[in-house]
């Protein structure tokens, strides 16, 4: 039994348990991290949602929360991040979502009432004229089809343009470096005038 009358994660069909499992394929910061969470945490590896376990997960960059409040200043008063997350949460990691079901999309974008669609249809034309997407037609109407652009460009443009302030624009890069996202590395050198 450990902390919390927990008993200790099951072994696996070898008689390894899924700590000396993961310990085999994570990096030794990582397996620290994940010692500090099962001993606060004993049950930890069973409560919480695994994306391996389950289906219904896809990859979004670790910098979303970023992107999202930047993206609400650019459209000041006329917010898009809930549309914005709500496209990238019908992707299959391949940037493309089929907008056929615009009315549940508005749902989940955070519109409904009469105005739903319109307002959802309002944010992702804004969403597209400030570049992050593109839109097409199809039987289901205008908007059919979108391609979710990578942000990080788009967002570089935007900064060069003076649409970010500094603040916005210094917290969304040192999140990048943090990570190591070099997606940005070939269009810009660090800013020596902060």
């Amino acid at each position: 039994m450990l902390k919390g009358g927990a008993s200790k994660p099951p072994p696996d069909t070898k008689g390894n348990t899924l700590m000396a499992r993961k310990s085999k394929e994570l990096s030794k910061a990582d397996q620290r991290k994940l010692k500090l969470r099962d001993q606060i945490w004993p049950d930890a590896e069973e409560i919480i949602w695994n994306y391996k376990d389950s289906p219904g997960w896809l990859n979004i960059p670790r910098t979303m929360p970023a992107i999202t409040r930047i993206l609400d200043a650019l459209t000041k008063g006329q917010p898009v991040s809930g549309t914005y997350l709500e496209l990238w949460c019908r992707t299959f990691n391949d940037g493309f979502v089929d907008a056929a079901r615009s009315g549940e999309m508005a749902f989940f974008s955070g519109f409904d009432g009469e105005r739903a669609y319109r307002t959802w249809l309002s944010r992702i034309r804004s969403l597209e004229a400030l570049g992050f997407i593109r839109t097409s037609a199809g039987a289901s109407g205008e908007i059919n089809y979108l391609l979710i652009l990578n942000p990080y460009p788009v967002l570089l443009e935007h900064y060069k343009a003076g649409r970010i302030n500094a603040r916005y624009w210094n917290a969304f890069t040192s999140r990048l470096i943090e990570i190591g996202a070099t997606d940005l590395d070939d269009y810009f050198a660090p800013n020596t005038e902060h």
